[in-house]
Parts: structure tokens; C-alpha cells; sequence
């Protein structure tokens, strides 16, 4: 018998959550499904929207080979280019896409012998300072490639550091950036990551990069959203502990018993993805209903109070999170996001279901 950590994916809700990305943006739509879908499995996130989706986002050219080889034809953007100019050849055959957003892609790319041009996503600075041209190197830029053979269409593009802050203008400053920059240069544009589809209309434009949203994690929490959990992480009490108040369990003895309490042990630890920053407190579910977790986080087990949940038996469920408990609420318990919980389950099995092949 295999050990019960599982992470159920639902694909119905993964492309529900497409659907609704597209629906509120407006335009076309790059499915991110880079670091393996966030930890869902990019082939079978990208298999799900297949002939749907306007195209994938991917980080690297060994993503986007993956998904060639399982047959998937639509297009693919290489959000962080390409490293090497020996990449290129392969982009090429591959018919994929490359962001552009430093000075030396540029002299490689514009000196290149390719096959065919590439279709280019130039990117902007436009105040995250991580990768992109300044606003000032943007024009010469683009006019150099625009008029290039190696090139053969462009879409400008930037990148939000704080949109998931509504109260925060920097996203604002950002867009006029983007906008004063580009003014009368004609080409299409894609600005509007998750946070801003979901909280800046001022960043509508052509094409739109929905990553952590699709997976049902909305990064601005939301009191209403359309979204659905996609991944709910799920395990089974192995071992059920009376404690006795002022005792202490697990490593470090971080928790004292208040009271007398009846604590389960839940095979789920750090090695499954479960972090184990996140402290006592952090909400769970036994059998769909609330209960808590008590004590530190081990690697392969971890404590869940039971004391009000009297019919809790060895082989009860236990939701880390998913379709009860927020992703959100654990990861902010964790002191962390939605992503790094996602991207880091890794040992537990994998289920993969589809209420349309149901």
C-alpha cells in the first residue's frame, strides 16, 4: 500500500480558471505553466486547455521542449529567452517564441544565421529592476529588431513588482512607463500578470501571462473570486496521541498542551511539501472538518488537533489545503506564498481527474 500523501489535481478546474482569466481580461491569453504548471504537471495543465488557449509560458527552452515532444503545437514563449546563442537553432526548429530583455541577446540575435525569423516579446524595464531594457534603450531597441530579417513581429511587454498591492501606486506608475515609452510604436502589448487581470483594469492590452490564478490561487485574496482550487494536498491520520496538558510534542518542543487534548499524527511532512515554517494555528480539515495544527512540521509527519473532532479515526483524511483550507491562509501562516507551496510538493502522489472525462 502506497504511503496516503496524494495531490488530487483537477484539470476541469484548471481550465475553468483559464477560462475565467481570458473572461475578465479580455484579449488573448499565455497560460503560465512553467516549473512543471507551479507543481501540477505542465503536460497535463497543458493538455487540458489544448486547442483552447491562445498559447504556454514556459521559463526555459528544456520546458518547452517537453511539451513539444507530448504534442503540443500551440505557441510557447520563453520567458526568459535564450542563455547561449547555440539555443537558437532549437528554438528555431521548435517554432517557439523568446522574450528579448537585455543588450547581448539583442547583438546575438541581430547577428544569428536562423532558419526563420522569430517571432520576439521584447521586455521593459518598467520598474521591477529584475530583467528588461530601460525606457530609454526601449526604442533603439525595438527599431533595430523591427527592421531586422532575423525578426518577425514584435510584442512589447513589462512585468509588474507590486500589482498584487491595490493600494499601492507603483503598478500605475508602472503602466505610464510602459505606455510613454512605447507611444506610436504600433506593435501588440502584454503587461497584465495574475494580480493585475484580477485588480488593474488600466492594465488591459493585446496579450495577458495568468500564472498563479490559474492554478486557483488568487494573489490578492479576494473575498469573491471565480476561481477553483486546483490542487488539493490530502493525507491520512496514522496514529492518534490523548496529551496530557503541560505536555510538549514534537521537535523542539514548541507547543504545550493548554488543556488535555487528543492530537493526530498525519503523514505529511516537509519531504511532501508541506512547510514546515508554518506554524501552530495553521488551519487543516479531518473529515471536512476545522481543526488545527499543533507543533513543529518534521519530514515526514506532522500533528493535527483532534480534540474536537470525537469521530476521527486512524485512516481519517486530513486536507493540507485545496478545496476546505486556503492555500492562501496556509502559506501566509508559513510566511511565504501559494507558489513555493505548490512548486515544492514533490514526494507526494500525484492524482490527476477531469470531470469532463468523468
Amino acid at each position: 500500500m502506497s504511503r496516503p500523501a496524494i495531490a488530487h489535481i483537477r484539470l476541469d478546474a484548471f481550465r475553468h480558471n483559464y477560462r475565467v482569466a481570458k473572461q475578465l481580461h479580455g484579449g488573448k491569453a499565455l497560460a503560465v505553466i512553467k516549473a512543471n504548471a507551479y507543481g501540477h504537471g505542465a503536460i497535463h495543465c497543458a493538455k487540458a486547455i489544448e486547442g483552447e488557449a491562445d498559447g504556454f509560458a514556459v521559463a526555459c527552452l528544456e520546458e518547452a521542449l517537453q511539451l513539444r515532444e507530448a504534442g503540443i503545437s500551440e505557441p510557447i514563449l520563453l520567458l526568459e529567452g535564450f542563455f547561449e546563442a547555440s539555443e537558437l537553432s532549437e528554438i528555431v526548429e521548435s517554432d517557439l517564441w523568446i522574450v528579448v530583455h537585455a543588450q547581448w541577446q539583442i547583438e546575438i540575435l541581430l547577428t544569428a544565421k536562423v532558419a526563420k525569423p522569430l517571432q520576439v516579446w521584447l521586455k521593459m524595464d518598467s520598474g521591477m529592476h529584475r530583467v528588461g531594457l530601460s525606457s530609454v534603450e526601449y526604442i533603439q531597441a525595438y527599431e533595430r529588431l523591427n527592421k531586422h530579417k532575423n525578426v518577425a513581429k514584435i510584442v512589447m511587454m513589462t512585468h509588474f513588482a507590486n500589482a498584487d498591492n491595490v493600494s499601492s501606486n507603483h503598478t500605475l506608475q508602472q503602466i505610464e512607463i510602459f505606455q510613454m515609452a512605447t507611444q506610436g510604436l504600433g506593435a501588440e502589448t502584454s503587461l497584465a500578470n495574475s494580480a493585475a487581470i484580477l485588480g488593474w483594469r488600466q492594465a488591459k492590452c493585446d496579450w495577458t501571462r495568468p500564472g498563479i490564478m490559474l492554478y486557483g490561487a488568487d494573489p490578492l485574496r479576494s473575498v469573491d473570486t471565480k476561481l477553483k482550487p486546483v490542487m488539493q494536498l490530502t493525507s491520512k491520520i496514522i496514529s492518534i496521541r490523548n496529551i496530557k496538558q503541560g505536555d510538549s510534542v514534537g521537535y523542539g518542543n514548541i507547543f504545550t498542551a493548554e488543556r488535555d487534548m487528543v492530537a493526530g499524527i498525519v503523514a505529511c511532512g516537509y519531504a511532501d511539501g508541506y512547510p514546515r515554517s508554518a506554524i501552530t494555528g495553521t488551519p487543516m480539515a479531518v473529515d471536512g472538518k476545522a481543526t488545527r495544527l499543533v507543533g513543529r512540521v518534521s519530514m515526514d509527519m506532522l500533528f493535527v488537533d483532534l480534540t474536537d473532532i470525537s469521530n476521527a479515526t486512524i485512516g481519517s483524511q486530513v486536507e493540507l489545503w485545496g478545496n476546505t483550507v486556503s492555500v492562501n491562509v496556509v502559506a501566509a501562516s508559513a510566511g511565504t506564498i501559494a507558489y513555493e507551496l505548490f512548486c515544492n510538493v514533490k514526494r507526494a502522489h500525484i492524482q490527476y481527474f477531469d470531470a469532463a472525462n468523468i
